[in-house]
C-alpha cells in the first residue's frame, strides 16, 4: 500500500513537474510574444519619431523659407512704390519737354527769319564799313549764307555762326592791328601796309614809308597824307600793332564825325 502511496505521490510530483515546465515555457513564448511587440512598438516610434523630425526639418525649413520670400515681396513692394514714382516724374518730363518741342519749333520757325534778316544786316554793314579784311569778312557773310540751306546744320548752330560773326565784327572796333594790301596809288599798283585803329582811323603806307593815306568815308576813297606830318606817326603804329613796340601816344589823321541827318 505505501509503495503505491509513493508511486502515486512520485507520479503526481512528476504530473505537478511536467505541468509547472509546460506553464514556464508557455509563460516564455508570451514574454517572448510581449518583448517581440515591445521592440516592434519601440522600432515604430523610432519610424515616428524621425518621420516626425524630417517633418519638423521641412517645415522649418520651409518657414524659413517664407520669411525670405516675405522679406523679398516687401523690397519688392518697397522698390515698386519708387518705380512708380519715377515713372510718374518720368512722365511729367516728357509731358514738359513735348511741350518744349513744340514751342522750340515755333521758335525755329521765328528764328530761321530772323537769322536771314541779321545776315543782310551783316552784308550791309560790311558794304557800309571801313574797307579793311574786306575779302575775308565777304567771304565769312557768304558761307554762313551758304550754310542756310545745309539740313546737316541745326538752326540753333546757324544762329550761333551769325552771333559769332557779329562778335567778330564787334571786336574789331576795338583792336588795332596790321597787314600787308595791293592799293592803286596815282595810278600804280602799290604794295603798303595798312594799319588800322578800330574804326576810327584806317591808313596806309607804303613800304619804303615815303606815301601815307587814310580812308576818307566821306569821300568814299583813300586822301593822300602829308608825309612828313604823319609818316614817323603810322609808322609807329605798324609797331605797335605788331607787338613791336609799347603802346603810346599817336598823333593820326582822324575825321570829325559827320552831323547826323
Amino acid at each position: 500500500m505505501k509503495k503505491q502511496r509513493l508511486k502515486a505521490v512520485a507520479l503526481s510530483t512528476v504530473l505537478s513537474a511536467g505541468a509547472l515546465v509546460g506553464s514556464v515555457a508557455q509563460a516564455d513564448q508570451t514574454l517572448n510574444s510581449i518583448l517581440q511587440v515591445g521592440q516592434a512598438k519601440t522600432k515604430a516610434a523610432q519610424v515616428s519619431q524621425q518621420k516626425i523630425d524630417k517633418i519638423a526639418d521641412q517645415t522649418s525649413s520651409l518657414l524659413q523659407e517664407f520669411k525670405t520670400v516675405n522679406k523679398q515681396i516687401e523690397g519688392l513692394r518697397v522698390y515698386n512704390t519708387q518705380l512708380e514714382k519715377q515713372i510718374a516724374n518720368q512722365l511729367e518730363v516728357i509731358k514738359q519737354l513735348e511741350n518744349s518741342i513744340e514751342q522750340v519749333t515755333v521758335m525755329e520757325r521765328q528764328i530761321q527769319p530772323l537769322i536771314l534778316r541779321m545776315l543782310d544786316g551783316l552784308e550791309q554793314f560790311v558794304a557800309l564799313d571801313v574797307p579793311f579784311h574786306l575779302e575775308e569778312r565777304r567771304e565769312r557773310v557768304e558761307m554762313l549764307r551758304n550754310n542756310q540751306e545745309r539740313a546737316d546744320i541745326s538752326v540753333a548752330e546757324k544762329f550761333r555762326q551769325v552771333l559769332e560773326a557779329y562778335k567778330i565784327e564787334s571786336e574789331y572796333g576795338r583792336k588795332i592791328d596790321t597787314y600787308k594790301d595791293t592799293l592803286n596809288i596815282g595810278g600804280q599798283e602799290r604794295e603798303v601796309n595798312i594799319l588800322r585803329v578800330g574804326r576810327v582811323a584806317l591808313m596806309y603806307q607804303t613800304t619804303d614809308t615815303k606815301l601815307s593815306g587814310v580812308w576818307d568815308k566821306r569821300q568814299g576813297g583813300w586822301a593822300e597824307l602829308d608825309a612828313a606830318e604823319y609818316r614817323s606817326s603810322i609808322l609807329k603804329g605798324i609797331r605797335i600793332a605788331k607787338k613791336q613796340a609799347s603802346i603810346d601816344i599817336m598823333k593820326l589823321p582822324i575825321l570829325a564825325p559827320e552831323a547826323a541827318q
